[in-house]
């Protein structure tokens, strides 16, 4: 049986009133902790944002009146559950400027979008010395699952360099791009660098040589404007959780024709339309990708994150970020013993700022500023090729969202100076 036409689609809430930037930090309840005694100082927002009053709200509201299994059920619970689940598919779907909602597949995560694409698009239009193209900025989750897509299939992974200053390099593009290239997988944001590729640019370039284009969103969709027909790609991948929505919910957009070609990724309920004892048949797009129970409550909480986001102006977020990253980079620059890795410029990076001490392992940097209640990421960030590449085994990292402000950067750097003089007269 055909799980599309269960409810009809409605829009869920009306977008809050517009918000200012400034204001935002009051909606975020675990701003209001103190850690060993200091007020919260969260500087990890790369790695997961926290979430606002608003999207918790959702998430209790949800089980406090409407839990139910979705697309199935008849009943009034049931047909609630699903139209607020497929609500936030086409939140989601006009946040991205998708063409149409059912380009929208929900995932538990980036990870799993681009293995949905390794393993459904890549398992059937790949073969032996067929090439993937790679830059060597990316996570490790746009780097692992094509080496296993090339164990499997014999085709080959090579990659574009960066140049000192952290962008790409892009100068001898037609000697990597090759006539067996069929793939090109790209962050949009490095999550190490803060390094904002040139997407659109790319887009064209690898058109242009009729391969396709996946691009890694999680540090992208967040923190600025993002339309998929500008970016061009053939496929987008992004998370709820680096974007102020719940943990366990991913997105991958793929272009329409892309997704219809494909494969479900796998087998179970709410993927079939038909099922004898010798076979089945696949449901429509999305849901012939969506096996099983999904994520539901995390899903309409991630609507919630949407209509916050939309309500300060995605446009707003990226210029507060903007302003942030200037700030802080001025600020680091007067601490002698820090190297700042990636682009001086901040309107080529994102909020990302990864850096080492001459003196201070980034872990014991790291250790030391949580005892100072901030929290900044140390380790490899699963970049381990970059971190060859910039010649260290790990970095500190101090990534921020629309509720930090001057003065966690100003703590953040009071931080570091007293830990230069602590570590000093060790």
């Amino acid at each position: 049986m055909s799980t599309t036409t269960t409810v009809p689609i409605r829009t869920a809430t009306p977008t809050p009133p517009k918000r200012e930037v400034a204001s935002t930090r009051e909606d975020f309840p675990i701003l209001k902790r103190m850690i060993h005694g200091s007020p919260l100082v969260y500087l990890d927002s790369a790695a997961t944002t926290q979430k606002p009053e608003a999207v918790i709200n959702v998430l209790v509201d949800y089980y406090h009146q409407t839990n139910a299994n979705v697309h199935r059920g008849l009943y009034a619970l049931a047909a609630q559950a699903t139209d607020k689940y497929e609500g936030a598919r086409a939140k989601v779907a006009k946040f991205i400027g998708a063409g149409e909602t059912e380009e929208i597949v929900f995932t538990r995560n980036t990870t799993e979008s681009i293995n949905l694409v390794a393993q459904s698009w890549g398992t059937k239009n790949l073969k032996s010395g067929d090439e993937i193209l790679v830059s060597e900025m990316e996570h490790h989750s746009n780097l692992v699952p094509w080496f296993m897509l090339a164990k499997r299939t014999g085709a080959v992974v090579r990659h574009i360099p960066i140049l000192d200053d952290g962008t790409l390099d892009l100068s001898k593009w037609n000697e990597r791009f090759t006539n067996r290239t069929r793939l090109v997988a790209l962050t949009h944001v490095s999550n190490v660098l803060g390094t904002i590729n040139p997407v659109p640019e790319i887009a064209e370039m690898v058109h242009k040589h009729g391969a396709l284009l996946l691009v890694d969103g999680a540090q992208g969709v967040p923190h600025m404007p993002v339309s998929v027909a500008t970016l061009g790609a053939d496929f987008v991948a992004f998370s709820a959780h680096k974007m102020l929505g719940p943990t366990g919910v991913g997105v991958l957009w793929g272009r329409r024709e892309l997704l219809e070609a494909m494969d479900p990724f796998l087998g179970g309920g709410d993927m079939i339309r038909t099922v004898s004892m010798t076979a089945a048949t696949w449901n429509d797009l999305p849901w012939k990708f969506e096996a099983g129970t999904p994520n539901i409550a995390d899903v309409i909480g991630f609507g919630a994150a949407i209509d916050y986001l939309e309500s300060i102006g995605m446009t707003e977020v990226r210029r507060h970020e903007i302003e942030l990253t200037e700030y802080a980079l001025e600020k680091m620059h007067s601490v002698d013993e820090l190297e700042i890795h990636g682009p001086a410029d901040p309107q080529l990076r994102a909020g990302v700022i990864s850096f080492n001490h001459s003196d201070i392992h980034p872990h014991d940097l790291s250790t030391y500023l949580d005892r100072k209640g901030v929290a900044i990421r140390a380790g490899h960030h699963c970049a381990q090729p970059l971190m060859e590449r910039l010649g260290q085994t790990a970095t500190a990292r101090a990534s921020f969202y629309v509720y930090n402000n001057r003065e966690d950067i100003d703590t953040l750097i009071d931080a570091l100076q007293s830990a230069g003089r602590f570590f000093g007269r060790r």
